[in-house]
């Protein structure tokens, strides 16, 4: 069975969030919140949140990229990976929310978990694959997954789907690309080995 969950992903075409993005962000969570379902937050969503953030009483995954992460924590990440991964961790539990720090090593941390993704690859900085990447982890809430897996999970199915991109094109790909390979990722997660390090992340 699935259920119903939300993918809060909004794009700001200004500088600087509008107040009504902000306004518009909160009565939206506050509505989420109040339906009992499950939510993702990415994007100008989650600088909106940065704003006003409190605990949240639903499943709730935050995915930010090191800048987006300096906005909701006000201060910048450090260089220590060690380090960092700690500081993710006590954001996670401050706001009770599994968050996935997108980087060269993907941190994902639940209040008492952390882990450590390795797929994906430079070539996926490219705009939206943070999108798909809000897509699976919310396909995966919506079947009851655990908050802390699915982003485990969505983690590693958009990477490797970026590493099998790069593997058949090249650099220059779209995150639609992505699309195609995440049914093939998902029937065989393993077949990932053959590119695995081939041009992506390693250490």
């Amino acid at each position: 069975a699935t259920t119903e969950i939300y993918t809060l992903s909004l794009h700001d075409r200004s500088s600087d969030l509008h107040e009504e993005t902000k306004r518009a962000v909160k009565l939206i969570m506050d509505a989420i919140e109040q339906s009992g379902k499950a939510l993702v937050l990415d994007a100008d969503g989650l600088k909106a949140f940065a704003s006003f953030k409190r605990k949240l009483k639903v499943p709730f995954v935050l995915t930010p990229h090191a800048g987006e992460y300096a906005l909701l924590t006000g201060k910048k990440l450090s260089d220590t990976f060690e380090e960092k991964a700690a500081d993710v961790q006590k954001t996670s539990a401050s706001l009770n929310a599994v968050v996935l720090l997108k980087g060269h090593v993907d941190i994902v941390s639940g209040e008492k978990r952390l882990k450590f993704n390795f797929t994906g690859n430079p070539g996926m900085t490219v705009g939206g694959t943070g999108d798909v990447l809000t897509g699976i982890i919310g396909a995966f809430l919506a079947q009851h997954t655990d908050p802390f897996e699915a982003a485990v999970a969505g983690a590693f199915v958009n990477g490797a789907a970026g590493d099998f991109v790069l593997h058949e094109k090249g650099a220059h790909m779209v995150a639609s690309d992505l699309i195609n390979w995440i049914p093939h990722v998902l029937d065989d997660p393993m077949d990932h080995l053959k590119v695995q390090g081939t041009h992506g992340k390693t250490s």
